[in-house]
């Protein structure tokens, strides 16, 4: 009897040991997440850090994260168990940041001094402005649009739909809390931004994308052959694991490194370039760090998507943030208001175009919603096709921004719409395909 006790107290003993071991190996990731996402809320809307933890920071085992707010410094710090300590600054202009493995000094120098414009949006019309138009164009349903949309409030958390037709935003609405005013992290939708400022880079003959990726760490192996249309069709070959609940190679990119490009320039290749599709924030991260190398100035570096693009379209709000060492996380970091989302998508409605000037070279658009040699039709530059599996069923033309918990922006240029929807839902708790379709239904 006494051998069977001592075995149910050894198996209690190892379970608990074991425990601590799996906690204390994953701490890191959950207190930089919980730091790095109560700080940007925080600093970037107008959100209480109860609210925050509520909704945002509720789930296994973020929660497990002891947070603490110094509004003076502008700072959030994450621990859990007093242990597993994660810093997350905010600078002006540049949002927050996770300290991770870098030195807090050379984060905060970091600045973006270029202007946020226009001046005056409230005596601008949409979509360069905020005035919005009370004229309805011929063959909308009012009553159905405000129906299809009062519907993706019964589900899934949404935060946030707005809907523009043609240059009129014909309707937004917002769940309490949150408003046309309030920045939402679009996740993912951030490496389409990140393929738009490509875009413009090469229309001004900076950067070829067919060319192989200007990676001078790669010039003695393998990865020489990578080409700069790999990384951007997720078919770069790299080793790469993105599973986001548990240690992997994405989750310690977002949360453990101060540099995450060159953690991601430094894996190893499994894959000849072109051969696999493999969805990779990595690869997103090393586009912004060659987006960096071709500029070639930090300061014009940091000032670039608010020079070349937000301010062009009237994306006052936008803010892509950076990690410690100052390269913008493309891969996962905008904060935008709805409208905001609305305007890049609207971008893309014109094939490039705002108010008679091309912000995008000629044939960017086409060639962002051309799919990837191995991605059955599902995966252009950094955006989502309809064209594969069609989750919009009827709509091959749809292309889309995608981001974790149901950010979405769809562009459908057969109906001239560009449909925002926000929320915070796990994945099948939001029905895409019934939302869109009954948002069309409402347009002749």
């Amino acid at each position: 009897m006494k051998k069977i006790k001592y075995l149910i107290l050894l198996v209690v003993l190892v379970a608990v040991v074991y425990g601590a071991d799996y906690f204390i190996a994953r701490a890191p990731i959950f207190t930089g997440y919980a730091a790095k996402d109560l700080a940007s809320w925080t600093f970037l809307t107008n959100r209480t850090q109860k609210d925050i933890e509520k909704h945002d920071l509720s789930f296994f085992p973020v929660n497990l994260s002891h947070n603490v707010i110094n509004y003076k410094k502008k700072e959030v710090t994450g621990t859990f168990l007093g242990m597993a300590k994660q810093l997350a600054v905010y600078r002006e202009g540049l949002g927050c940041t996770l300290l991770a493995d870098a030195n807090i000094d050379s984060v905060l120098k970091q600045k973006m001094t270029e202007p946020i414009l226009p001046k005056d949006p409230q005596d601008l019309y949409w979509p360069m402005g905020s005035k919005l138009r009370d004229t309805i164009p011929p063959g909308v349903n009012m009553d159905k649009l405000n129906a299809a949309i009062d519907s993706a409030f019964n589900q899934g958390n949404t935060r946030a739909v707005v809907v523009a037709y043609d240059t009129v935003l014909l309707k937004e609405k917002y769940a309490p809390g949150f408003s046309k005013d309030t920045r939402i992290l679009g996740w993912s939708m951030s490496k389409s931004i990140t393929s738009a400022l490509i875009g413009i880079l090469a229309g001004e003959g900076k950067l070829n994308v067919n060319a192989p990726a200007p990676i001078q760490e790669w010039a003695h192996d393998s990865r020489k052959n990578i080409r700069l249309v790999d990384l951007l069709h997720q078919s770069s070959g790299l080793k790469w694991d993105e599973d986001y609940g548990d240690i992997s190679n994405v989750t310690i990119m977002l949360y453990e490194k101060g540099n995450m490009a060159e953690y991601v320039i430094h894996q190893p290749a499994e894959y000849p370039p072109d051969s696999v599709w493999y969805y990779s924030s990595g690869n997103s991260n090393i586009i912004s760090e060659i987006i960096r190398r071709t500029i070639g100035n930090n300061q014009e570096y940091w000032n670039f998507p608010r020079k070349v693009l937000f301010n062009k379209i009237g994306m006052r709000s936008a803010v892509l943030e950076t990690d410690a060492s100052g390269n913008f996380v493309g891969s996962s970091y905008t904060f935008a208001t709805p409208r905001d989302w609305a305007r890049f998508g609207l971008l893309y409605l014109q094939d490039g175009t705002w108010q008679g000037k091309r912000i995008l070279p000629e044939g960017w658009v086409k060639y962002t919603t051309t799919p990837a040699r191995k991605s059955d039709n599902q995966y252009g530059i950094q955006f989502w096709l309809n064209k594969g599996t069609q989750e919009i069923k009827g709509f091959p033309d749809i292309y889309y921004c995608d981001g974790f918990h149901g950010q979405r922006v769809f562009i459908i240029p057969s109906k001239d719409l560009v449909i925002v929807r926000m929320g915070l839902n796990n994945h099948g708790e939001f029905d895409f395909n019934k939302f869109v379709q009954k948002i069309v239904a409402a347009f002749n």
